[in-house]
């Protein structure tokens, strides 16, 4: 069986969807800088390398089924004044990376306020969310309109605010705009929802939030 790509493995959301791939039974290809640090598992490929660089991204496609991009960033004091770039440049070189691969399915993490949602929140959510992590969703915008614009049988999953609580199987798909709300949901509910986007063909080109 050909492997699931998940980039940004070795941490959060990444580490649960490798986790929950792994627990059906299915091949996981685990890449990450630091993904050599990984047990060894059935199953579990792992892949370092730097998703800035094309070559590693390139090399990491090779013979996958699908990709789950789950990057994130070391929240620290700094995000509030320095420019993020990280999502719109791995985005870039990863869209530009699958077609030569043929690769066409992607299910990529974001994050509720990006994009579409941001209209979704009430004033005050907005403004405490541009204070805090306006320069970070600043480039979320640029990754999802990028993502947008692609031909890939992409999937936007936005979660709201996220827990370390284990998998509850009660979280709900948001589809319509008119129903995307803010609240909470576990790590392991949203892989629960990224691994089943990629086995069940959910939600082929379009933006979702997730929430309980």
């Amino acid at each position: 069986m050909q492997p699931i790509l998940v980039m940004g493995a070795t941490s959060g959301i990444g580490a649960a969807a490798v986790r929950e791939a792994l627990s059906r039974g299915l091949s996981a290809r685990a890449f990450a800088r630091g993904a050599a640090k990984l047990p060894s598992e059935t199953g579990l490929e792992v892949f370092a390398g730097d998703a800035r660089d094309p070559g590693d991204v390139s090399r990491a496609l090779q013979g996958v089924r699908a990709v789950i991009y789950a990057l994130g960033i070391r929240e620290r004091l700094a995000m509030l004044w320095e420019p993020e770039t990280l999502f719109s440049d791995t985005t870039r070189v990863l869209l530009d990376a699958m077609p030569a691969a043929g690769v066409s399915r992607l299910v990529a993490v974001t994050g509720f306020g990006a994009g579409r949602s941001k209209d979704a929140m009430s004033a005050i959510e907005r403004a405490g969310h541009r204070a805090i992590l306006g320069r970070p969703y600043a480039d979320k915008d640029r990754q999802e309109e990028m993502i947008m614009a692609s031909p890939l049988d992409w999937t936007i999953a936005r979660p709201v605010v996220l827990t370390k609580g284990p998998a509850s199987g009660r979280f709900r798909v948001l589809r319509e705009p008119g129903e995307w709300r803010n609240g909470l949901i576990s790590r392991a509910d949203v892989a629960v929802y990224l691994v089943d986007a990629v086995e069940q063909g959910l939600d082929v080109r379009r933006d979702v939030v997730l929430a309980r």
